[in-house]
């Protein structure tokens, strides 16, 4: 498997950003860590040696960056209204430097794909909602979709514009449905075992459907849990089977 790592520093961040890329073709996937991670996290767990048979194919090209969740959301230290400043930075990072840096090693009208695991499902599928004429779909696994669940209590307009659960309901706007609608690739999974939540997904399906979103929702039983064996056999299924 060809695996490189490259950093820049960040403007959005004011910090160097290093990221691993796996793979040598095919659509690409932005990998997103759980929790406070770092761009190695995936590969430390395993799940590139779960995933090489569809990157050594050919099938996808991985672009693995670093979470800023102990910067933000997960820093029990900063005042709330500054994790909100910080996450945003998050997003523009994502949108003006890492797109461009996939879109550079890949091409122009390569379709890309947001994923992540927990904390890091929850920010792929707002990347791609907030930004759908950038991104081409998310894959989803273990997650919450209501952000106000890892903010201890604060709630500002930046909580509600990066929580999916709460904009999806209220958007209206055409520019935007259509383009999220028009994604083939919208994958909720979690499984029913310890520590794991499909009500989330439930709830959240509910309301992609009320919107009319079309996207794939996969409950998996209750001897699958929350941790990274769900995760090394979920995201390789979705690879194989919905791709």
């Amino acid at each position: 498997m060809k695996r490189e790592i490259t950093s820049w520093y960040s403007p959005a961040l004011s910090q160097d950003m290093p990221i691993s890329v796996y793979g040598h073709y095919g659509f690409s996937i932005l990998l997103i860590p759980t929790a406070a991670a770092d761009y190695l996290e995936y590969e430390r767990f395993q799940m590139m040696d779960a995933l090489a048979p569809v990157l050594d194919s050919g099938k996808c090209k991985i672009y693995s960056i670093n979470s800023i969740n102990n910067e933000s959301w997960l820093n029990n230290d900063m005042y709330p209204p500054h994790k909100a400043i910080r996450h945003n930075q998050f997003n523009e990072y994502v949108v003006n430097e890492v797109i461009p840096f996939i879109k550079e090693t890949s091409s122009d009208d390569t379709p890309i794909y947001t994923c992540g695991a927990s904390f890091g499902a929850l920010h792929a599928m707002n990347l791609f909602l907030r930004f759908p004429d950038k991104f081409n779909g998310a894959i989803s696994m273990s997650g919450v979709y209501n952000l106000a669940e890892y903010t201890k209590g604060f709630y500002d307009d930046q909580v509600y514009f990066n929580s999916p659960e709460h904009y999806i309901q209220n958007l209206n706007d055409p520019w935007y449905l259509e383009k999220i609608r028009a994604s083939k690739h919208i994958h909720l999974y979690t499984g029913s075992g310890d520590y794991e939540d499909p009500e989330a997904s439930r709830r959240f399906s509910s309301i992609l459907n009320e919107k009319q979103i079309p996207h794939d929702l996969g409950i998996w039983g209750t001897d699958i849990k929350h941790d990274w064996p769900t995760w090394r056999m979920m995201l390789p299924f979705i690879l194989e089977e919905k791709f």
